[in-house]
């Protein structure tokens, strides 16, 4: 018996700080930082999400979960899937973004570019959405999403607002 569980969350409190350690640690050990450009890290990359594409290749609409699926194919797929993390961390590190403060920004961004009253249930891209509706209420703004300072601190929506 599958049990679907609606709320998912992860198992561990690893960061993507300590998997961007430890895998910069795996390949000094290595000496692999000469390989590791992220030109050959990006193409690393995309030839991962090929091999986790072809997990999901032929088998149609997969629902959440995964019903059905072996224990190896979900071995599999956490495989490929964690290839693709750690190859995406690899890049930001050698491109010097950092990854946590760019998702809270695109967040953000992405709060804004589809507010909820405009894409509610909607696959439509934000530039052919209707914004001139305005949200149940009345209200004519979307929250805006926690961001960093880039400091390590989290800033509100309303410190994201003020002019000061």
């Amino acid at each position: 018996i599958i049990i679907m569980e609606k709320n998912f969350t992860f198992s561990s409190s690893l960061s993507l700080e300590e998997i961007r350690s430890l895998q910069a640690k795996f390949a000094e050990e290595r000496q692999w930082r000469k390989f590791h450009t992220p030109r050959n890290l990006l193409l690393a990359l995309v030839g991962e999400v090929g091999e986790l594409s072809e997990i999901f290749q032929w088998r149609g609409e997969v629902g959440e979960g995964l019903p059905g699926w072996s224990p190896q194919d979900r071995e599999h797929l956490g495989q490929e899937l964690s290839d693709v993390l750690i190859y995406l961390v690899r890049l930001a590190e050698q491109c010097h973004v950092d990854l946590p403060e760019a998702v809270l920004r695109k967040l953000s961004l992405n709060a804004k570019k589809y507010p909820v009253h405009s894409s509610l249930g909607s696959s439509k891209k934000y530039n052919v959405l209707s914004y001139s509706d305005q949200p149940p209420g009345g209200a004519t703004s979307t929250p805006l999403l926690p961001v960093s300072d880039g400091c390590g601190c989290i800033v509100t929506e309303s410190e994201q607002t003020d002019d000061n």
